[in-house]
């Protein structure tokens, strides 16, 4: 790769020799001038003949001096502006003070123990508890021990059927490559070699001898934290012998597959294999573990559909599928008889999606009724055993367990209620309170509410909108406008303890559940894809503007956020309509969608988004929409701060660096458009509370400040 032109000449050098721009005054704050980032016009991309220049390709290298510079002067420019806002600071103390509060999950037992993840308030990491009957919870594991800075996190922690073995993995400064070390429970005493580069992987143990894992080879070419990830692959890592040593089950040359995973199921009678080749849609296979040496059998060999095995009884299988079942069923099928044309209906499809979970003998169901919970019993024959009766319009989750468990745990929340766990017997249908939230936030003076407005195309899209009761609907309210859209991901209602200082300030949060999303099953998410992609953003654009038309807000009070793929929807959106929007808040986005597939496991996406290599059509199309590439030079972009992490190896930060770069070179407005570069963070995964809360202060001071707002409403005024 041609960097050579850079020579020694460092971006502070650069500057000294009057090469950068200086932008325009923001409002009373001044603004060191912007780098003026090289532009190598050597390099060039040839897609179906149509020439595509990439100025900024050098950035893509994050091992590189001239890159570590460039983000030196960037995060310099962005904490000199920020560090003027006189609220900043205000901010901060606020959200530390709504964060300082217990934090629980829900219970699960694990051989005799009983184990819990807690918070105490502002600790970087949630640590593990556990107790035996009734005696005193103590620690059992403490991620907060694994660095100083609290940026290595627990990212995932499996028992060993009775208990007495566990194997957690750490990931170190968000990376989403692992390390898994294993422990005697007993004595917390570590068993054998750590296990290193785990990818994209669960662990499930087979007795007490050993566990399944997935991972890939680690990137020939590029950085650990870039490099092309191509084919996943299962292992068997038998305790006592060395990773070198562990079998490859599934994947490899032989069955080249993106994304592997293997779980065992609770009666340990069987291996189940996932295997897909994008983020939708996956093959399913089995294997009998009663007797070594029994080869791996299919369930589906194909890509067309999901599949997921829930459970099991002796050898009756139950399988989620969407095969002839858009919003998802239930089928039962027999080990003996495995293909789909033996699959019979257990649970039938409905008009709403489903969801669902087992636990202490039952299966319990969670459909998506306009974006919120409806939860229903079912017993072993199929039959519904009761509609669970929900603390309100919100979102339910958990309902799951062993199968031998004697009750359930679930948590409930909405926009306006914060999570609380109930612990739910399955025999009478009673929830119990097992832990309220205790954040100091007042329910009762906010409402959230959910409207249906309409999209360029006629569609009605919903969208929840949450405020303070008695909102002037004057047109002056300033409003974060989050969205996602994308790899049928549903956007349900959550409380959000960052939140409640923006809703302090008189602030709106709208959520519209864009096309792309799941929360109407997969011909809701198609109609997102590919060359479907333009109807996530004019859902977008057109709830901004229902906002505007409705007086909730006007365009100088509207801001857009959205991370990952919702930072590729703010990117495309405020490039589309840089008007219609104040504020542009795009976080570790897609904004190259030319090269989205050429870093760490991106090319599994290209079902959401077909790629640039696919057809010249295809390729028009990502162009044309390409936060990167649609960029327009002399145009007045909204103020915009860009977010990414060093670490973040799921959306390369380059993506983030070259449209920050493409962004100051095209601007020609007064608004400031900054780039936040964290350090030691990956993709948002395991952030310690202290960066959480300083990046919360900055995107509201940033969003406030350009909304022209000078001064914050006090949190006892609120």
């Amino acid at each position: 790769m041609k960097y050579q032109k850079l020579g020694n000449l460092t971006l502070a050098t650069a500057c000294a020799l009057g090469a950068c721009q200086s932008p325009p005054q923001s409002e009373s704050l001044s603004m060191l001038p912007y780098p003026q980032t090289f532009r190598d016009t050597s390099v060039v991309d040839d897609y179906f003949g149509v020439k595509v220049a990439d100025p900024y390709r050098w950035l893509e290298d994050d091992t590189s001096a001239a890159t570590a510079a460039w983000v030196k002067e960037e995060n310099a420019v962005t904490a000199s502006f920020l560090e003027q806002i006189p609220y900043r600071q205000q901010l901060v103390d606020r959200l530390t003070e709504l964060w300082n509060y217990e934090k629980y999950s829900s219970p699960f037992k694990r051989g005799a123990y009983t184990y819990f993840y807690k918070n105490d308030g502002l600790q970087a990491q949630y640590v593990v508890y556990r107790s035996k009957g009734a005696e005193s919870p103590e620690v059992f594991l403490d991620p907060n021990q694994f660095s100083k800075d609290g940026t290595s996190s627990l990212a995932g922690l499996s028992f060993s059927p009775d208990g007495s073995l566990c194997a957690y993995q750490i990931s170190e400064g968000g990376s989403d490559w692992r390390k898994v070390v294993i422990m005697d429970t007993e004595n917390k005493v570590i068993q054998g070699d750590t296990l290193r580069d785990v990818k994209f992987s669960g662990l499930s143990w087979k007795g007490q001898e050993g566990f399944y894992y997935s991972s890939y080879d680690k990137p020939k070419e590029g950085s650990d934290l870039s490099g092309k990830t191509q084919f996943h692959k299962l292992y068997y890592h038998e305790l006592g012998k060395k990773q070198a040593e562990d079998q490859l089950i599934f994947g490899g040359e032989a069955t080249p597959r993106r994304y592997i995973s293997g779980q065992v199921t609770e009666d340990q009678n069987f291996l189940i294999i996932s295997a897909a080749k994008s983020t939708t849609g996956n093959e399913l296979y089995i294997q009998d573990l009663r007797r070594p040496g029994q080869a791996i059998q299919t369930i589906v060999d194909n890509f067309d559909h999901e599949h997921q095995l829930v459970h099991n009884e002796g050898e009756k299988l139950f399988i989620t599928t969407t095969l002839d079942a858009p919003n998802s069923r239930v089928v039962t099928t027999s080990f003996k008889n495995l293909g789909p044309e033996n699959w019979k209906d257990f649970i039938p499809e409905t008009e709403n999606v489903l969801s669902v979970s087992t636990g202490a003998g039952y299966f319990f169901a969670e459909y998506l009724a306009h974006a919120t919970s409806k939860v229903l019993q079912y017993d072993l024959k199929g039959k519904v055993v009761r509609n669970i009766e929900l603390p309100g319009v919100g979102t339910a989750s958990g309902f799951s367990g062993k199968f031998t468990d004697e009750k359930v745990y679930y948590t409930f929340t909405s926009y306006i209620d914060p999570a609380t766990i109930f612990s739910f017997d399955p025999k009478d249908g009673t929830s119990a309170l097992y832990k309220k939230s205790e954040v100091k936030f007042n329910s009762g003076d906010f409402e959230s509410k959910q409207i249906f407005y309409t999209s360029k195309d006629g569609t009605k899209v919903p969208m929840i909108i949450t405020h303070k009761k008695g909102l002037q609907l004057n047109g002056h309210n300033p409003t974060i406008l989050y969205g996602y859209g994308g790899f049928g991901i549903s956007l349900t209602p959550r409380f959000s303890t960052a939140m409640v200082a923006w809703l302090e300030q008189g602030g709106v949060y709208a959520v519209p559940n864009l096309r792309g999303g799941g929360e109407y099953g997969e011909s809701w998410h198609k109609a997102g894809t590919k060359m479907q992609k333009q109807n996530v953003f004019d859902d977008f654009i057109a709830a901004g503007e229902y906002l505007i038309e409705n007086k909730y807000t006007s365009s100088e009070r509207l801001a857009i956020r959205g991370g990952s793929n919702g930072g590729l929807l703010v990117g495309a959106c405020m490039n589309q309509r840089p008007e219609l929007f104040k504020v542009a808040l795009p976080a570790v986005g897609v904004m190259d969608m030319l090269r989205y597939h050429q870093f760490t496991a991106g090319a599994g996406w290209a079902y959401d988004y077909g790629t640039a290599d696919d057809s010249p059509e295809m390729f028009e199309y990502l162009k044309a929409y390409s936060p990167l590439h649609s960029l327009k030079a002399g145009t007045s972009y909204p103020a915009t701060m860009v977010t990414t992490a060093d670490h973040d190896d799921r959306v390369v930060p380059a993506h983030s660096f070259k449209f920050a770069a493409e962004l100051q070179h095209c601007h020609a407005g007064d608004n400031p458009v900054l780039i936040r570069i964290e350090s030691n963070a990956g993709h948002g995964a395991g952030k310690p509370t202290d960066m959480v809360i300083a990046e919360y202060a900055d995107i509201y001071a940033f969003t406030l400040w350009n909304m022209g707002i000078k001064n914050l409403i006090s949190a006892a005024n609120s």
